[in-house]
Formats: C-alpha cells, structure tokens, sequence
C-alpha cells in the first residue's frame, strides 16, 4: 500500500475528490428531495425551491468538495496552494450571497401565496405583493453590497483597505460630480420607498397615465411598467407617481360606475327606455347589482341626452357592459321607435303666396 502510494501518488486525490463529490450529490439530491415533497405537502407546488436555490446550494457543495481535497493534493507550491484558498474562498462567498438571494425569492413567493392576486377583490393582495416586490428589490441590492464587502475582506491585505479608505476619503469630491448623474437614479429610489409604504400604486391596479389607460404591470427601483389596454407597455420612472397626478381607478376598490350616452329625438318616451335598460343590465352577468339609471343630462336644439349609468366589479367588465348596453338600446330603439332617432327637421317660410299679384285681365 506504501508503495502504491509512492507510485500514484494522484490516487488519493483523485479518489477523495470523487468520493466528495458523489456525496455532495447524494447529499443534494436527498435533501432537495425532502424539502419537494415537504413543500407539496405543507404549502403546495410553486414555490421554485431547485429553481431558486438549487443551483447555490449544488456549487456551495462542490466547492466544499473541492476545499475538503486540497490538503491532499502532493508537492503544491505554498503560494499556489495559497492562491487557490483564496479563490476557492472568493467562490464560496459569492455563492452563498446567490444562496441568500434565492431564499429571499422563495419567502416572497411563501408570503405572497397567501394573498391571491388574481380574486375578484384583491386590494389587500395587490398591496402585499407590491411591497413584497419592492422590499425584495432592496434586499438583494443589500445583499450584493455585503457580498462585495465579503470579498474585500478576503484578500486580507492592508494596502486594498489603504487604497479603499483613499477612495473614501476623495469621495467629497467625487460626490459632487455624481450627484448631478445620480439625482434621477437618487430621486427613483427613494420614490419607490415612498411607492411601497405610502401606496398610491399597486401591482394590477388600473391607472390612466398621459392619456393612456391601462394596468401596473411591474415596479421596479427605477420605473413602472404601465400595460396598455392595447397591449403596449408604457414605462413610466417612479417619481413620476410622487411628482405628477394620475388617475387610479383602484385605488380603495375595483368598483366602479361608467356611463354609456344615447342621443335621441324628444319623441322618444323615456320610461320606455329606462325600463328596457334596467331589464339588459339585470339579465347581464357583467353587472355588480348596485347601480344602474338612466337620466336625461343635456337637451340640445336636435337632440335630447340621455346618460346610462351602471357598475360592475372591475373596470373590464364595466367597459364590456358598456358596449353591451349600448348595442341592446340601440337595437330596441330601432326596433320599437325608429323615427326616435336624432332628425333634422327644415321649415321653409315664405311670403310669396301672400305677395303673390293678381292675374292679368284679358283687353
């Protein structure tokens, strides 16, 4: 056996670092196995436990593998075995800062469902996943920021930190250069704090920004993605929501009235229709059973007004029960009073019958 370690002296080496790393895998795979199975169990599909922290945890213990086998490596130069440590320590640090960053995305996803985003009423859903996403923004840009420091630390090397604490300290100068540049990156950020604790947007809400109607589709450190009703995005920066008025139509609910205009002649009898407007709402499913009129809001020398009020539960089915009730009253008003439609009416006045002269006698 001696001998055979004189000779090969590369086979313990290559034997420890295989057998490290079956039993990394092994180690791995049993232990994703259970939390799987935990997690169908306990809270559901969903969660993105491999997908989120998988990876980390499978390169933290291939590293480790890799740290375990180092010592047995034979006739290593002390400073190459040195420069291998620290970069083996350099990797570790970064994969446990990708292992904190998957686990933060695993809690939001465990906190979040609780909260259903996609129910009928979902204000207070919509408000935690907001600050969820937000928060979770933070905590990463926090953790990248320790990890830089971890690595800094690693190298142990006093000039490093005499050559930080010289950029600390021509920092004043360079912050006066930067403030200028980061003033909008500055302002952004804090907006998204005031974003997720003040909350005049959430995830899903409608707003109607620069003219343009649609739902808050993502929010980020920097901006706010704005799906248009037409599918287009609109990107918006933060601030623009602390500095600039906007609508949000659900802002305390997702109720909301909407109004749909008929423009017809006086002759029209206005029971007639009320009647009828009531019985197409009511037979609708897009409707809340709260609210639903019709007035006469504005006469004008052609035409009479009248406004059809109704609501719904969100604003997409008030849009759909819009139009739906504008095609049943047309078609009842053509159907029941065709000369109601909006007419023009022309009246001639002349006085040439009465100025009309008398016939010529005959000589």
């Amino acid at each position: 056996m001696a001998g055979l370690h004189l000779r090969h002296p590369w086979f313990i080496v290559v034997f420890v670092f295989f057998a490290a790393i079956v039993f990394a895998n092994l180690f791995h795979f049993i232990l994703f196995r259970l939390l799987r199975r935990k997690e169908v169990q306990t809270i559901g599909p969903g969660l993105g436990v491999r997908k989120n922290i998988g990876r980390p945890a499978r390169a933290i213990f291939l590293l480790s593998c890799v740290s375990i086998t180092l010592p047995f490596v034979p006739d290593l130069p002390p400073k190459i075995e040195h420069a291998i440590h620290h970069g083996l320590l350099m990797a570790i640090v970064v994969t446990i800062g990708w292992f904190v960053v998957g686990v933060i995305y695993v809690l939001e996803r465990i906190f979040q469902r609780k909260y259903d985003i996609s129910a009928a009423n979902n204000i207070r859903a919509r408000r935690v996943h907001t600050q969820f996403q937000l928060f979770r923004r933070m905590a990463i840009g926090f953790i990248i920021v320790l990890t830089i420091g971890a690595l800094l630390w690693t190298f142990n090397n006093p000039r490093i930190w005499q050559y930080g604490s010289g950029l600390l300290a021509s920092a004043g100068v360079a912050s006066l250069l930067l403030a200028a540049a980061a003033k909008s990156t500055a302002s952004n950020f804090l907006a998204g704090m005031q974003i997720a604790l003040t909350e005049p947007i959430r995830l899903d809400d409608v707003v109607i920004v620069e003219g343009e109607w649609g739902r808050i589709e993502e929010i980020t450190t920097t901006y706010v993605v704005v799906k248009v009703w037409d599918l287009r995005r609109l990107v918006v920066p933060l601030s623009y929501f602390i500095e600039n008025t906007f609508q949000n139509w659900t802002r305390e609910n997702s109720d909301i009235m909407g109004t749909a205009f008929l423009y017809v002649d006086y002759t029209v009898p206005v029971d007639a229709l009320r009647a009828e407007l009531e019985r197409v709402v009511k037979t609708s499913p897009l409707w809340d059973g709260k609210v639903v009129g019709l007035q006469v809001t504005n006469l004008s020398e052609r035409t009479m007004e009248l406004r059809c009020l109704i609501s719904s539960e969100d604003s997409t089915k008030n849009f759909d029960l819009r139009c739906d009730v504008r095609e049943s009253m047309i078609a009842f008003i053509r159907e029941n009073y065709p000369s109601a439609f909006p007419t023009l009416r022309l009246s001639q006045h002349s006085d040439f019958a009465a100025q009309k002269p008398a016939a010529a006698q005959p000589g």
